[in-house]
């Protein structure tokens, strides 16, 4: 099975691509999760966006965000796997820490976690930052990463 990771900016993409990754954010953050909220929140066009393709399909996705545009510190967000328990996630995950540190530098990335998902989080070494709250029609909890 042939795995590609491909990055690039709002204004790089094909209406062909964001619709893609538009409807995969829709079916799961607003269908699946029973979350009504606004996905499109003016974040995507100063955004790193992050695919994973496996032999050529959409597989995984995830946002990075360069401090100041979303939170104070780097962040990464919507991350999203399309079949899960295969690995996809923690790939995509995994890449998304090495992109913030290569393209925005960063020491430290905070994300806003749903709290159902923090212990896959706290895998990759993020840890809890604060208190559970209500965020988008689900419980989250920020939690924040430091490179070592």
């Amino acid at each position: 099975m042939e795995s590609k990771f491909v990055c690039n900016r709002f204004q790089e993409f094909s209406l062909e691509e964001l619709y893609e990754i538009l409807r995969l954010r829709s079916a799961v953050f607003v269908v699946e999760q029973d979350a009504v909220y606004q996905d499109l929140d003016d974040l995507d066009q100063d955004a790193l966006h992050l695919r994973l393709y496996k032999d050529g399909r959409l597989a995984a996705y995830a946002r990075i965000l360069k401090a100041g545009t979303y939170l104070d510190e780097v962040a990464i967000g919507r991350v999203i796997a399309v079949e899960r328990g295969v690995g996809d996630g923690t790939a995509i995950f995994t890449k998304a820490i090495e992109i913030a540190q290569t393209e925005f530098r960063a020491e430290r990335i905070k994300i806003r976690a749903q709290l159902q998902a923090r212990p896959f989080y706290e895998k990759t070494g993020f840890r809890c930052c604060g208190e559970p709250f209500m965020y988008e029609g689900l419980m989250h909890v920020d939690m924040m990463w430091e490179k070592k």
